[in-house]
């Protein structure tokens, strides 16, 4: 089980992301049921960690606009396992997007400091 906390309205969890060359960094990454991808990671800390180019993806933005992600890959600390997940290069706060969340059921108590849990489903 994944624990963490909701702040300002949004859930957060912190998150070890480690790149290729075994650097590693623990984050707060913000929950995002609208974004459908893995994971987003500023510039500076693709760059920090030595994330690997992988291609470009096009994206739909909150705001309706198209774009194009540069996407990258790198491990995570999931669920006390290391999984590797494409990452999208966003100059946001990171987020975890839905696909990284698949499989998994999500409880958040939406006040400040309420209680986040992501449990891997049966």
């Amino acid at each position: 089980m994944i624990s963490g906390v909701v702040k300002a309205r949004e859930g957060r969890i912190r998150l070890r992301v480690r790149g290729p060359g075994g650097g590693e960094q623990e984050i707060e990454a913000i929950i995002d049921s609208g974004y459908t991808a893995w994971l987003s990671l500023p510039p500076a800390l693709v760059a920090g960690l030595g994330l690997r180019w992988q291609g470009l993806d096009r994206g739909i933005l909150a705001d309706g606009s198209k774009t194009l992600f540069d996407v990258y890959e790198a491990t995570v600390m999931w669920d006390r396992r290391a999984r590797r997940v494409p990452v999208d290069e966003a100059d946001t706060d990171p987020l975890i997007g839905m696909a990284l969340l698949s499989g998994y059921e999500l409880r958040m108590q939406v006040r400040a400091r309420g209680k986040l849990t992501i449990k891997r489903l049966a």
